[in-house]
């Protein structure tokens, strides 16, 4: 993973779904704060959904603390809007089919699945600060405490 204090590379295009409606430009362009972007690899999966769960409930504590709140997975924004209506989530979600938030990180892990290897995103959170620097890493989500995993990083970066 990318060390932190370094600025990763974000100015790849992505399709986001921002306050229900869907937006394209640099992901760069969503930073424009200190920011927690939670990495899960699809929307309507056992884990995924735990993970997503915890992120919306911790949302309103992270936006107290001045931090934005991203998801992001390989889902199309079609789907996320889906979900988040589904669920009732306000925070953004970033469709990344391509793992480049993951690549950018340094952060593409080999999983196995059905006895099947293959590499992926790796299922953390990053806190990147109003410049986009990494200033905080979860680098590995237990997705049902990930609300809590997201408040002790806060405090963790001040």
């Amino acid at each position: 993973m990318l060390p932190l204090g370094k600025k990763p590379k974000l100015d790849f295009e992505v399709e986001a779904l921002v306050d229900g409606k869907v937006v394209r430009g640099p992901f760069s362009d969503l930073l424009d704060g200190p920011t927690i972007v939670s990495v899960w690899m699809r929307d309507n999966t056992s884990a995924c959904d735990k993970q997503s769960a915890e992120l919306g409930k911790a949302e309103k504590a992270l936006l107290k603390a001045g931090w934005r709140v991203i998801g992001l997975s390989r889902d199309g924004c079609g789907a996320h809007a889906k979900y988040a209506a589904k669920h009732g989530y306000r925070y953004t979600l970033v469709s990344d089919p391509e793992d480049r938030f993951s690549k950018a990180l340094d952060a593409m892990v080999e999983k196995s699945m059905y006895g099947k290897r293959y590499v992926g995103p790796a299922r953390a959170a990053y806190a990147l600060d109003a410049k986009g620097k990494l200033v905080g890493i979860v680098p590995k989500v237990e997705a049902a405490a990930h609300g809590g995993q997201l408040l002790e990083l806060l405090a963790s970066v001040g």
